[in-house]
């Protein structure tokens, strides 16, 4: 096709061409990995358990050992791009915690062994 450019995307527009319940999903997926990551994987290079250690058992390392409590923190700034107003951020912002967790725990079952 020519004289057709393509219209360069900026950050802020990037998502907004996608479904809304695209967007919901990813964002859930998204806190779910990030949950997943902090609260029981090692990370690459051991950078997680090194950020565990460096936090010890104050605040914030609590924080790392529950995923519960992380998927409230993380999911916060991906409810923005879902919400419109405060009252949507906030109702977007549990549900994608939840959805997290949700997965977290259909995982967690999978994986535990049968009695």
């Amino acid at each position: 096709m020519r004289g057709v450019h393509p219209v360069p995307r900026t950050p802020e527009k990037f998502m907004s061409d996608w479904a809304p319940w695209f967007r919901f999903l990813l964002a859930i997926l998204a806190t779910w990995r990030l949950v997943r990551l902090v609260a029981r994987e090692d990370g690459p290079f051991d950078a997680i358990v090194k950020l565990r250690q460096h936090a010890g058992t104050g605040f914030i390392g609590q924080l790392m050992d529950c995923p519960y409590c992380l998927s409230l923190w993380i999911a916060a700034p991906p409810a923005l791009t879902l919400a419109d107003s405060i009252a949507a951020w906030a109702i977007a912002w549990l549900a994608i915690s939840g959805g997290a967790v949700f997965l977290e725990n259909l995982l967690e079952r999978r994986s535990a062994p049968s009695p």
